[in-house]
């Protein structure tokens, strides 16, 4: 009841679930092109269990918060002379979420220009539970970075300063929870639209391949991987990366928007419709 009569765990809440939001927009894009190759019965039903997953990794994460920080203790360093660095756990599920996310980015691409198409309903079927499993392994990903993100934003410090542990616990619980709600909400239309557009298919793909990259330099950080010396790598600021996403939708959007108007009849002024039927007066007027 305390963190209820706090102005600042109210901002704190809405703040953390704004940003949940925004770092759930690449798991809804990957969901839409997973669950757009299922069956259409199939299709909601793989967005609530990716949903729901995710929900719970986090959830899950959370609880074991200081297991997820011990991830960063190197298990492996090494120095080759041209790269050096610390593997530790949270480099390694990073990164391997990076290269997973190219991989299945890239193939997809590969497929759709292709026209290569899930055939039988037993191939739809059996991609049920492979669509499930990819989403379980890709959410693992997500989840770690939802997580350092909502430590990170919200003090476990003893009050005035935070809200203590317990208190900054049930915030970051309660964001997850109610922007996972929000994602359950649109991402059956969200879905619906990049399923529906073949170029917003294509755009969805290239974010992923976006973040994908971002999810190795994020990894190469963590391990702190340095190269020739003294070249290190460092992580790439997730808002120059969702500014790109964002100004490419507008931009095709904006698109879409043209096409759709350049599509309604043109209209004379004597009320003829042109449908390449105009006689020799309608030519002249």
């Amino acid at each position: 009841m305390e963190i209820l009569s706090n102005p600042n765990a109210w901002v704190a809440l809405l703040t953390l679930t704004f940003l949940e939001i925004i770092l759930g927009i690449d798991n809804i894009v990957f969901l839409s092109i997973v669950s757009g190759k299922l069956k259409a019965e199939d299709q909601p039903k793989a967005r609530r269990i990716g949903l729901l997953l995710a929900m719970a990794f986090r959830i899950i994460l959370l609880f074991g918060i200081t297991w997820v920080m011990s991830l960063k203790d190197s298990f492996f360093n090494f120095d080759w002379g041209f790269v050096s660095g610390g593997l530790n756990g949270q480099s390694l599920i990073v990164f391997g979420g990076g290269l997973f996310l190219l991989y299945k980015s890239v193939s997809e691409i590969h497929h759709k220009l292709e026209g290569e198409e899930e055939g039988t309903s037993g191939k739809a079927s059996n991609s049920l539970s492979a669509a499930i499993i990819q989403i379980a392994l890709l959410n693992i990903v997500f989840s770690f970075d939802s997580i350092l993100t909502a430590v990170g934003l919200v003090s476990a410090a003893e009050p005035p300063i935070g809200f203590g542990p317990a208190g900054a616990l049930e915030i970051m619980i309660a964001a997850i929870v109610i922007s996972i709600v929000i994602m359950l909400i649109f991402a059956g239309p969200v879905s619906k639209f990049v399923n529906e557009h073949p170029t917003i298919q294509i755009l969805g793909l290239s974010f992923l391949i976006l973040i994908g990259v971002m999810l190795l330099a994020e990894g190469s950080h963590l391990a702190e991987l340095k190269f020739f010396g003294g070249t290190e790598v460092h992580s790439i600021p997730k808002g120059y990366l969702y500014f790109a996403i964002f100004f490419s939708l507008f931009v095709e959007f904006l698109n879409l928007r043209m096409k759709k108007n350049s599509k309604k009849p043109v209209v004379l002024h004597n009320s003829k419709i042109l449908d390449n039927k105009l006689t020799d007066d309608d030519l002249m007027n």
